[in-house]
């Protein structure tokens, strides 16, 4: 089972489907795809992406957390996700610009991270992030992430623990 998370400010609960039309408004906010391969100008497609997302099947534990700030808990800020890839397991985030410098992908990207080392005893979980993505990467930085040398066309490894 995926649990939900509390922080100072934020309220992590597993996404579901009453979260897709607030996903896709976010993903066609302008910066917010920048960095990410997806099929974001392609309005089918992308639906039929994210869908696929929220609806798939993860291993107990995994999946993807919608982020909702305490102080007003019906506005849909983001997401962090913890998900299968390949024989790693990945974390990752994404939140609407409007919450971007403030804290919150380090907020809660936290307790998911301490939740995938600890409750899940994962050996260790990987963020792929553009080379050109500060934001992202200051994120890592933050909650514990290193970058480990290896690296695709398109990302720099971080992982956890180091």
């Amino acid at each position: 089972m995926q649990p939900s998370f509390e922080t100072d400010r934020l309220i992590l609960r597993p996404r579901g489907l009453q979260d897709l039309d607030a996903c896709l408004a976010m993903d066609r906010q302008p910066g917010v795809t920048k960095f990410i391969e997806g099929p974001w100008d392609d309005p089918v497609r992308h639906r039929t992406f994210v869908l696929d997302r929220i609806t798939r099947a993860y291993p107990p534990g995994q999946g993807y957390w919608s982020i909702f700030e305490k102080d007003n808990p019906d506005r849909f800020i983001g997401w962090v996700l913890l998900i299968p890839d390949r024989d790693d397991v990945e974390i990752g985030w994404r939140l609407i610009p409007d919450c971007w410098g403030r804290g919150y992908a380090t907020e809660a990207a936290r307790p998911v991270l301490a939740h995938a080392l600890s409750t899940l005893e994962l050996s260790r979980v990987i963020a792929d992030i553009h080379p050109d993505n500060a934001g992202s990467i200051g994120v890592a930085e933050k909650i514990g992430m290193r970058p480990t040398g290896e690296a695709g066309d398109f990302y720099i490894r971080y992982v956890a623990p180091v």
